[in-house]
């Protein structure tokens, strides 16, 4: 049965330099110099177009809104949650100034570009963590005036620019506005340097794991520093990684919250509740995918009411990789009807509430 209706929680936008330039403000607005050099940092020192050309994926990476719109119609998906490409790396820049000067172009591109185009194409923002002021402002501006659902936190900022976990209690003026925004942030990997694996000179090896290592280092940091006991309501998504290592960390967590007797704490007295409960919660999110057998580990332990159809569009995957995603989520016979539904629809209307 396939659900009534069909929703990407994750597809993804291709942004260029040119395009972003003209949305630029003062000081920066048409001074030619800034295109001489790259407006996001590298995600690492892999040309990911090499990747898709040796597939033979694509011959063009123009991802327009109109090939987006086509995509929808060819999987059969109502609409898609746009995240961005080389501004998974925006937590990378040095420069504070920058950061929030590209943060407000980038979401006003978005806004005209793609949402201008289609309501059928929804962004989350980028807002500068490198100056949580300006982030709480970018990112109210961002939902009340551009229409953005919500906004992407990129996972790993390779010990520059941001050089501090998400859960650290300074970004919590941003979780405390987008919990009274009601909308939910999203954090989401891509960059793959200083988790470990700079030796990797292959890509397979790398993309294995830059996502799930990135997550797992975020979501013990909201966990263990108590942003989830601070702000009741707020919802976070950790996307692109699958699921299998979700288990894990509910268990490693739940083991290591033990370790607080006699008076001490090994982490932040912030951190209340054991973390089994804050993942069955309702408010934590993973995006899945329909091949991974873990999957029906992850249901058993906190149900279906959690996870996300992504389409990872263009990333890696065109249009007939992501309908045979599709088609192996609805084939599977360890998952109900219910949860099918869930999966490609209801839980990302309760993840985006917009």
């Amino acid at each position: 049965m396939r659900p009534n209706r069909m929703l990407d929680a994750d597809g993804h936008i291709i942004e260029r330099d040119s395009e972003l330039f003209e949305y630029l403000e003062p000081p920066y607005a048409k001074n030619q110099t800034l295109l001489g050099y790259p407006f996001f940092p590298t995600l690492d020192g892999y040309n990911r177009g090499a990747l898709l050309a040796r597939l033979g994926l694509y011959q063009s990476y123009e991802i327009t809104p109109q090939v987006w719109i086509d995509a929808l119609d060819k999987a059969g998906i109502e609409s898609t949650v746009l995240y961005p490409t080389a501004g998974l790396a925006f937590t990378m820049i040095q420069d504070p100034h920058w950061a929030v000067a590209l943060a407000r172009a980038y979401n006003n591109w978005f806004a005209d570009r793609f949402h201008g185009h289609s309501k059928r194409l929804r962004g989350v923002a980028l807002v500068p963590l490198q100056d949580v002021p300006a982030a709480v402002i970018e990112l109210r501006r961002a939902v009340s005036e551009l229409g953005m659902v919500g906004a992407v936190l990129p996972a790993n900022s390779a010990e520059i620019g941001v050089r501090k976990a998400l859960g650290h209690p300074d970004f919590w003026p941003i979780y405390e506005e987008a919990e009274r925004l009601d909308v939910p942030l999203s954090t989401h990997g891509a960059p793959s340097m200083n988790i470990g694996i700079n030796s990797f000179t292959h890509f397979a090896m790398t993309g294995a794991l830059e996502h799930p290592i990135a997550q797992m280092i975020q979501i013990t940091s909201f966990v263990f520093e108590g942003v989830f006991d601070r702000f009741k309501k707020l919802r976070v998504g950790f996307l692109e990684a699958g699921t299998g290592w979700v288990p894990y960390m509910i268990d490693r967590l739940d083991r290591y919250y033990g370790m607080k007797k006699n008076g001490f704490v090994e982490y932040s007295r912030e951190a209340k509740t054991k973390p089994s409960e804050i993942f069955a919660s309702g408010r934590l999110y993973f995006s899945c995918e329909g091949g991974e057998p873990s999957l029906k580990n992850l249901v058993d332990r906190i149900g279906f009411k959690s996870l996300l159809f992504a389409s990872d569009f263009p990333h890696e995957s065109n249009v007939e990789h992501a309908i045979h995603d599709i088609e192996e989520m609805m084939e599977r016979d360890d998952l109900s009807d219910e949860a099918k539904q869930s999966i490609f629809c209801d839980n990302t209307l309760a993840y985006y509430g917009r």
